[in-house]
């Protein structure tokens, strides 16, 4: 493990994470808000500072950086990201415990969106606006963003993608990786902006607006209100949000293709699940929460279903409704939509569907060589033939993945809370979801989660967003020997 180079990174990480501090004050100075100015000031000077004595120090350092220092400054960055990013809500003491902090700040980055706050609309603007930012800046990987943005990162940049970027597959759509990553950034602010253009044509001003159009496109779900997206009463809004839900959720790359004039949606075979599994389920939650008296009838029926349906799905985890006091099928399929997530290449969490059509496939081939052992059947996805190393790492992910889940679970259980909080708060978290059932439910929140427990949460929601081996990596003690 190169050291050096690991800290080199990390100080120019801290210099462009000085620029994106800047944001926030510059709001909290538009409201006039001097508590919050002075808290992002001092964690500015605090984040420049360790930059620059990082950097100076390692700036003579010429080593290459490989895998394994790329996983290191990913994982690291994030945990620091959340570290610094919680300092202005603790500083400002707007948070009194930075315990609650830092789970709002990794909630934020994550895009989880799980939330300790219990009166959210008594923050200042600021740090409601930073706390959205977070998500936005986290959806599609603020890595990412530090590659397009630094030219001087080199060779090692195509470590820092990897280990960021979710989904089975890494695949670059462009020679050059810093120009990826700046098309891959430029069409998440292209339709962010569509969607911001949208809200406020539905009435929003610019500050709702923009943080609502934050926890949509990264798929996060915080809010400006205690009572989610319910609290603005529109269906309009209700709409906007569930387009943008489901745009959020698809792969980048088809959105990359479409720009170059290749129409590859329907061809993609992720895709078709990914809209199949919204359609279907959101009937059947229909069809059961109106039989049972759950919701209404018409228009009013379908669109909560579909919102509740597609924000779950994509793991944004937005509300419009207690959708723990539906019937318990309904319940029990939004559970399972927590374990599948979105497209692989998008800003969702979960598993991704691509990596369910993977697993189904295999399972089934396991079958069939029970009666056929000596059968050759190569697992295909839209067309293209997964390699043997491919199937590895899935299957290796699944386990790894349902391994958490249990951990997390079990760990809630030794903590006094009930089976049903106990497990859903721990895919809700992994599945970078926020919302999940029982007292972490849709009307409820994480304040009353023990501390330790909080901190438990927080590692399963950086596993879930760096998609676990860049976090489980760092307890295998062969990962630190040279």
């Amino acid at each position: 493990m190169n050291f050096r180079i690991v800290a080199k990174f990390l100080g120019l990480f801290f210099f462009f994470y000085t620029a994106v501090l800047v944001v926030p004050l510059l709001v909290a100075l538009h409201y006039r808000e001097l508590d919050v100015v002075q808290a992002f000031a001092a964690v500015i000077v605090f984040t420049f500072a360790l930059g620059a004595a990082l950097y100076l120090r390692m700036r003579k350092t010429t080593q290459q950086m490989f895998r394994k220092e790329g996983l290191l400054v990913v994982s690291l960055g994030w945990l620091l990201m959340a570290a610094i990013g919680a300092l202005p809500f603790y500083i400002s003491r707007w948070i009194p415990t930075y315990t609650d902090a830092f789970f709002e700040t990794m909630s934020g980055f994550t895009t989880t969106g799980a939330s300790i706050l219990t009166n959210i609309e008594a923050l200042p603007h600021g740090l409601l606006f930073w706390r959205s930012f977070t998500h936005w800046l986290g959806g599609m990987g603020i890595i990412v963003l530090f590659i397009a943005i630094l030219p001087m990162l080199g060779a090692g940049s195509k470590h820092l993608y990897r280990v960021e970027i979710p989904g089975p597959s890494k695949d670059t759509f462009m020679p050059r990786l810093r120009h990826t990553a700046m098309a891959l950034w430029g069409i998440y602010i292209g339709i962010s902006l569509a969607e911001f253009v949208a809200l406020m044509a539905c009435g929003l001003d610019w500050f709702e607006a923009s943080t609502h159009t934050f926890g949509t496109m990264a798929t996060g779900g915080f809010s400006t209100h205690s009572g989610s997206i319910a609290a603005f009463n529109s269906p309009a809004i209700e709409w906007v949000i569930i387009s943008f839900m489901l745009l959020a959720g698809i792969n980048f790359s088809l959105y990359f293709q479409a720009i170059r004039g290749r129409f590859l949606f329907f061809r993609d075979t992720e895709f078709r699940a990914y809209l199949l599994f919204a359609l279907i389920i959101a009937g059947v939650i229909y069809i059961v929460n109106t039989v049972g008296g759950a919701l209404a009838t018409g228009s009013e029926g379908v669109r909560t279903s579909t919102f509740q349906t597609v924000a779950i799905l994509t793991t944004t985890g937005y509300t419009t409704a207690d959708f723990d006091a539906w019937p318990a099928l309904s319940r029990m399929l939004l559970f399972g939509l927590m374990f599948i997530g979105a497209s692989a290449g998008s800003t969702g969490g979960g598993l991704k569907i691509m990596r369910i059509l993977i697993l189904a496939k295999w399972a089934w081939r396991s079958i069939i060589r029970t009666f056929h052992p000596q059968s050759i059947l190569p697992i295909r996805i839209s067309g293209i033939m997964l390699s043997q190393e491919m199937e590895d790492q899935i299957t290796g992910l699944f386990v790894a993945f349902v391994g958490l889940f249990i951990a997390g679970a079990v760990t809630m259980s030794l903590l006094g809370y009930d089976f049903v909080t106990s497990f859903s708060a721990s895919i809700a978290c992994l599945g970078n979801i926020g919302p999940g059932l029982g007292n972490v439910g849709a009307s409820q929140n994480y304040a009353f989660i023990h501390p330790f427990g909080k901190w438990v949460l927080s590692v399963l929601m950086m596993a879930g967003r760096l998609e676990v081996y860049a976090v489980a990596v760092l307890f295998v003690p062969a990962f630190w020997r040279k």
